[in-house]
């Protein structure tokens, strides 16, 4: 069935072509949502509620974009709802901000290593890595997003890359050092 007969199906309320949808793009959606949980179990939640909202929203799409980008959206902003409840957002002054790019070193670092210390970043830092480094926002749309400053945003990544970069070099020392 061509996805848009199955979209137009599940417009019905077709069981049967919501359980098909589910499995299609289930993969692709857990991946994104796995991104901003703090876990595997947490991300499973957020993608049972992101469904839940595109099944219930699946009207609101008009055909116009891609689909599969429309419920990354609504997968994305599933996530960040359950966050934005969590006073977690350091306020800091715009002026003490220096934005600089942190260079990681690429060693073939494993992938599950690289997603565990994403994973463990505070919410705050996690999420605004996330919305600008992995999904391409701007400082201005994580602002409106999460409901803080763009100096807030920009202070946050920094962190982030910050705490990521020790992590990586951390890593890499103890795995140069097994090899010798």
């Amino acid at each position: 069935m061509k996805i848009q007969n199955l979209i137009r199906q599940c417009q019905k309320q077709d069981l049967a072509s919501q359980e098909q949808l589910y499995h299609i793009y289930n993969q692709k959606l857990f991946s994104v949502a796995l991104k901003y949980a703090r876990n595997y179990k947490e991300a499973e939640d957020h993608l049972q509620d992101s469904f839940i909202t595109i099944f219930k929203k699946i009207n609101q799409f008009k055909f116009k974009g891609s689909f599969e980008g429309w419920m990354k959206r609504i997968v994305i902003n599933t996530c960040l709802q359950a966050y934005r409840k969590e006073p977690f957002f350091e306020i800091i002054n715009e002026n003490q901000i220096k934005e600089t790019e942190e260079e990681i070193e690429d060693h073939d670092l494993p992938l599950d290593f690289l997603l565990k210390i994403v994973q463990e970043l505070p919410n705050r830092y996690r999420l605004v890595f996330n919305l600008y480094a992995l999904d391409g926002y701007s400082h201005k749309e994580i602002a409106e997003l999460l409901h803080i400053s763009d100096g807030t945003s920009k202070s946050n990544l920094a962190r982030a890359r910050q705490i990521l970069r020790q992590k990586v070099e951390a890593y890499q020392n103890l795995t140069n050092q097994k090899s010798v």
